[in-house]
């Protein structure tokens, strides 16, 4: 199994050239930290080595073995050696004449448990038997070193090679890779990028923040809270209490004496008027005094910062009650850090979810009580005039129900026979000596109001009517007398209601409602100026550091925008094939060979390995789909990008390298399925973006919680994203589609290879629940190296393996198979997925001998190295 520690980069170096640069314990550290440095990560723990080397190289580089088994870490180191070409002794020439002495020589430095060694005498990377290629061809090596350099496959791979007699072993593999073209994995990746960031639209419109039931408790706390503490913003005892008890009382008087004036007895006697015209005008006094204090409690309200604890205190001297916070400032960092999740979750953009953000900062930010002293014009006294009429005026619609009570009245008082035909006149007159007397009532000054025509010209109509009904019917006298008593009732009833009406819009136009009105709103004004006193030194930080999240998620969005922006086309002959070739540590040759270093080591014919190793994705160059690359050692010049060129590979068509089926070129142990790209490939990308977001910005919210989220942590953050970023890049050229990001991850579950790739899972579930037997697999030995394996079968270990990503598909298909198969290793790397056998070499084999100047970095001779007992000062055979 392998332990948390031990999902960490692996160090791969190459002791075949550029041995001699790493000769002292210094050396080794700065290659490791360039390479772990160029891939974004730190220096390890538990560190992880993959040496490439020769088997001659295990004698001639011991001093390197003996720097790299002492590198100082806090866990155990861990080395794996991948050993390619033939043992000193198995051949001499083209002759093929064996000599007797086939052993594989290693010194004690790699005979500790924590060293393993995997012995490829010939990568088999020819698909028919007229195409031969070199035992360690390099396209074939680069497959392989970068399989072993999964952090899973190594552990695993160490782990059963200690299960065998001298941890040594000869590998058989069968692999699938799974991928993208680089452009459609390059298209996806700035699609991503784009998503992930956002439009960039300029003009920062705010946007209505999320409702607040979906705001974290923190944060509703503060936005929410002080919207129900409005009451019982006055203390009983204080003076904006008694000044607002004093204006109110004067105001329930004024609305005493209204009553009073809306009866019968108010208009025939001015003396209600009088009582109504001196409470109105105390009123007024009333509401100015609790309007200057309403003014000084603005004013001492805080300036133009947000309010202080000293405006706290001065409200506290005006009888103002402000709420304790109720530690409701708390957990602000917890709060926008799982309100950013929750809207990153839910896929929207950086440069959204920095307005939401933005919008919280305006929306719980307190409010200096000199921003409110602008809202305190609406209640002067000049706005009090102004709402109401300093004349009365009478309504200029008289209600019908009034009209058609006129009109009977009239109606029925005039239902008399001549000479009682005078009688009719008495509704009507009377209709207007109340207009005259309710006129005159409701003076003002030395003009009378005005009253209303209907009612009299109703009235007349009605006696005109009644007289000419009287004149063609001849009522006797007792009907017109009833008739007249009825509309004398109905007089009184319309009079009383035309004074009711008059007499309201009379008070409405002195002022009564309009003073109700500013006394209400001076009140709730007050009341908001002690809600935005409310927890004002929590709130504001709140918006501060709301504020500086949108600055960080702002940054983020550009740093995005910069790594999807194209990048200029390299000219001719310049390396790298994908967007993070220039930082590759694969690829560059500066991460593991100095140019020095060849030369000093005199073997330039090996060159550097990693330039060799590293093949190329790009299917439009030399039509050699994600083809290795390769050296001069093969006959011509290398051609742009490190490939070869065509010169170098036989001009016949039958002599085509590694021709596949498929069109590409690959050793006949590995099967590529390049797909174009799923329905969720954006999306997904997109989501893996979003994670390394929160995860770059988690070091942030505890700067938040602790007060500190200033300039200097902010710019940490930036830089932080960037890394991220970039490593994220690294990831996803290194690791595949498949393979989610290293940082924490949602709890969807990921989608499926169809949906990332456009592939199908079953291919994959086929190939690792292959029967184990010595037909599943290509052997990477030669003939020779074949005689010196271990004839049983039962002694190779085997490793199923495949992307942890496809887990659930591929153990799906195997339940409906129905094909029961071990446990098999589910990688990290979303790129390979297959089978790999290690088979033990026979006893005898492996000598394990102790130079005898230990330190001496040296080369020897080939007969030194057929004749090693002569350098040895004991020498232990395992003979087994």
């Amino acid at each position: 199994m392998t332990s948390p520690e031990d999902a960490t980069a692996v160090v791969r170096l190459d002791l075949r050239a550029g041995a001699a640069a790493l000769a002292t314990t210094q050396a080794v550290r700065d290659r490791v930290a360039e390479q772990l440095g160029r891939a974004g990560l730190p220096e390890p723990d538990y560190p992880l080595f993959l040496v490439t080397d020769t088997p001659a190289g295990l004698t001639d580089h011991q001093l390197q073995y003996e720097l790299l088994s002492g590198y100082r870490a806090v866990g155990e180191t861990r080395i794996l050696v991948l050993l390619v070409g033939s043992s000193p002794g198995s051949y001499a020439g083209g002759e093929e004449a064996y000599l007797p002495d086939r052993r594989l020589v290693r010194p004690t430095t790699l005979r500790a448990s924590t060293t393993g060694l995997v012995w490829a005498g010939d990568l088999r990377s020819a698909r028919t038997a007229l195409d031969r290629r070199e035992p360690d061809d390099p396209a074939s090596l680069a497959v392989l070193v970068d399989l072993l350099s999964v952090p899973d496959v190594f552990v695993r791979v160490l782990e059963n090679l200690r299960k065998l007699p001298d941890s040594i072993a000869a590998p058989g593999v069968r692999l699938l890779e799974q991928d993208l073209p680089t452009e459609v994995r390059d298209r996806a990746w700035r699609d991503a990028l784009t998503r992930f960031a956002g439009e960039d639209t300029g003009a920062g419109d705010p946007v209505d923040i999320v409702p607040d039931s979906r705001l974290p408790e923190p944060l509703r706390a503060l936005v929410t809270g002080r919207d129900s503490r409005g009451q019982g913003h006055r203390r009983p005892d204080g003076q904006a209490n008694l000044a607002h008890r004093t204006c109110a009382e004067s105001l329930d008087r004024a609305d005493e004496d209204l009553v009073a004036l809306r009866s019968f007895p108010g208009l025939l006697h001015p003396a209600r008027r009088d009582a109504l015209e001196a409470d109105l005008h105390q009123a007024r006094e009333d509401l100015g005094g609790f309007r200057a204090l309403v003014e000084r409690a603005l004013q001492g309200g805080g300036g133009a910062a947000a309010p202080t604890a000293e405006a706290t205190a001065r409200l506290g001297a005006l009888g103002l009650r402000v709420p304790a916070a109720d530690r409701a400032g708390e957990r602000v960092g917890e709060g926008l850090r799982e309100l950013a999740g929750t809207l990153l979750g839910d896929g929207l953009a950086l440069r959204s979810v920095a307005q939401h953000f933005t919008a919280l900062a305006g929306r719980v930010e307190p409010v200096p009580g000199t921003a409110l002293l602008h809202r305190l014009a609406d209640h002067s006294e000049e706005s009090v005039t102004r709402g109401s009429a300093t004349e009365y005026a009478a309504p200029l619609r008289t209600p019908g129900a009034v009209l058609l009570m006129a009109g009977a009245a009239g109606l029925l008082g005039g239902l008399w026979q001549w000479p009682a035909v005078l009688a009719a006149l008495v509704v009507p007159v009377l209709f207007v000596v109340v207009a005259l007397l309710g006129a005159n009532r409701l003076r003002t000054g030395r003009r009378a109001a005005r009253w209303t025509m209907g009612p009299r010209v109703a009235a007349v109509a009605g006696a005109v009517a009644g007289a000419a009904v009287a004149y063609a019917a001849d009522p006797p006298l007792w009907l017109g007398g009833t008739g007249l008593i009825v509309g004398l009732g109905l007089t009184a009833e319309a009079v009383r209601r035309l004074w009711r009406d008059a007499a309201d819009s009379w008070a409405a136009g002195r002022g009564t409602t309009a003073l109700r009105t500013a006394l209400d709103g001076l009140d709730d004004l007050l009341a908001e100026l002690v809600r935005e006193h409310w927890a004002a030194e929590e709130r504001l930080y709140c918006a501060d550091a709301a504020r500086s999240v949108a600055g960080m998620l702002r940054a983020t969005a550009a740093a995005a925008d910069a790594q999807a922006a194209p990048e200029p086309l390299a000219p001719a002959g310049a390396g790298g094939s994908g967007p993070y070739e220039d930082d590759d540590w694969l690829s560059a040759p500066s991460a593991l060979e100095t140019p020095e270093s060849g030369a000093a080591d005199g073997d330039a014919d090996d060159g550097d390995w990693a330039a060799a190793h590293a093949w190329d994705n790009t299917p439009d160059r030399n039509g050699d789909h994600d083809a290795g690359r390769d050296d001069d050692r093969y006959g011509g010049d290398p051609g742009p990008y490190g490939a070869p060129s065509p010169a170098a590979y036989p001009a016949g068509p039958d002599d085509a390298p590694w021709e596949s089926g498929e069109g590409d070129h690959a050793p006949r142990w590995l099967d590529r399925e390049i797909g174009e790209g799923g329905p969720d490939l954006v999306a997904t990308l997109a989501g893996d973006l979003r994670n390394t977001a929160m995860a770059a910005m988690a070091p942030y919210w505890g700067a938040v919680e602790r007060g500190q989220a200033g300039a200097l942590a902010l710019a940490r953050t930036e830089q932080r994203v960037r890394e991220l970023l970039s490593a994220a890049r690294h990831h996803l050229w290194h690791y595949g589609v498949l393979a989610p990001p290293p940082y924490p991850a949602d709890h969807r579950a990921r989608t499926t290879a169809a949906g990332l790739l456009g592939t199908d899972s079953l291919r994959v579930a086929e190939l690792v629940g292959r029967e184990a037997d010595r037909g599943a697999v290509v052997q990477l030995s030669s003939p020779e190296q074949g005689a010196l394996l271990s004839r049983d079968p039962g002694a190779a270990l085997w490793i199923r393996f495949a992307p942890g990503t496809l887990q659930g598909e591929i153990e799906a298909a195997w339940r409906k198979s129905g094909s029961p198969v071990e446990e098999a290793l589910w990688t990290s790397s979303g790129r390979y997925a297959g089978l790999i056998r290690l088979t033990p070499l026979r006893m005898g084999v492996v000598d394990t001998v102790l130079p005898r100047q230990s330190t001496a970095g040296s080369a020897r001779t080939d007969a030194d190295r057929a004749e090693p007992s002569v350098h040895a000062e004991s020498k232990e055979d395992d003979r087994w």
